[in-house]
């Protein structure tokens, strides 16, 4: 396979772990460059290895999806959820071709206040808009024209399925199977207590309008973010494209659940539990 690697972290450059990978898949007869940018990809790469963790991954997509190739998460991190596959694992993997592809849903985001064609407007897992001093936010929101009460907080996310284990969990959004065609509505430490997360299918399309004593508020698109002002009108909906990531054979989103965030975790469900 010709095999393209990114690296973000500077620690994981020389790493150890880091080399005894890519050793053993230029071992395996695969070919591989290292990018930085979508130019940087050869002719008919087959996939990209994202070296690092979730924030990692994030970036290897925006350099991935203009180029039409599949990343393949390699955990170096921490928590991995979207890179999640033990680097122990991948060069066997790769060479049996024990691996499929799958496509994620991606966010796009408009806002005549983006800085140009220097931010790329679409999000994997979630796009945030949050509050940049004590004052709380007041956040409008439109789904398919139909206004939503308005929501009093520190601000608002709108998740993706991938992005309900990250910044939408956290705020108290459900969890979503990946491949749930849906997105997620979810206030920010809300200063009401009758307001719930909400979900929405993937074919709506959300304005969000913000109320504000400060001139600006804080946007955020995955890893990426940029001021607007108080009074930035933000659409947000599918994007026409989608992400393709390498899954390989025996990972899983459940087990992910299991391994990752303890989920289940139960003396009752050991199975040396005597009952």
């Amino acid at each position: 396979m010709k095999l393209a690697c990114y690296i973000k972290k500077d620690r994981l450059r020389g790493d150890s772990r880091v080399e005894a990978l890519l050793e053993r898949l230029c071992a395996s007869g695969h070919r591989l460059n290292t990018v930085s940018r979508t130019s940087d990809f050869l002719p008919e790469t087959d996939a990209l290895l994202s070296l690092g963790g979730d924030g990692t991954f994030l970036s290897a997509a925006r350099l991935a999806v203009p180029a039409g190739v599949p990343v393949l998460g390699v955990n170096f991190g921490r928590l991995g959820f979207l890179s999640e596959n033990d680097p122990d694992r991948v060069a066997e993997a790769l060479s049996a071709g024990d691996f499929r592809i799958e496509e994620r849903e991606l966010l796009q985001v408009g806002c005549p206040d983006l800085p140009g064609e220097t931010f790329w407007p679409y999000a994997l897992n979630e796009m945030s808009v949050s509050r940049v001093s004590a004052s709380m936010l007041g956040v409008d929101v439109d789904v398919d024209g139909e206004r939503l009460p308005t929501y009093w907080a520190d601000g608002l996310l709108v998740a993706t399925s991938s992005g309900s284990t990250a910044y939408s969990l956290s705020v108290g959004g459900p969890i979503c199977l990946p491949e749930t065609k849906v997105f997620i509505v979810a206030p920010i430490s809300p200063h009401n207590l009758n307001v719930r997360p909400l979900i929405v299918p993937e074919t709506s399309r959300l304005t969000i309008t913000l109320r504000s004593r400060d001139d600006r508020a804080l946007l955020s698109v995955d890893n990426r973010n940029c001021a607007v002002p108080a009074g930035a009108r933000i659409e947000v909906c599918a994007a026409p494209m989608r992400l393709r990531r390498l899954r390989l054979g025996q990972s899983n989103f459940i087990n992910a659940l299991r391994t990752r965030l303890l989920w289940g975790e139960d003396v009752r469900n050991s199975s040396n539990h005597d009952e």
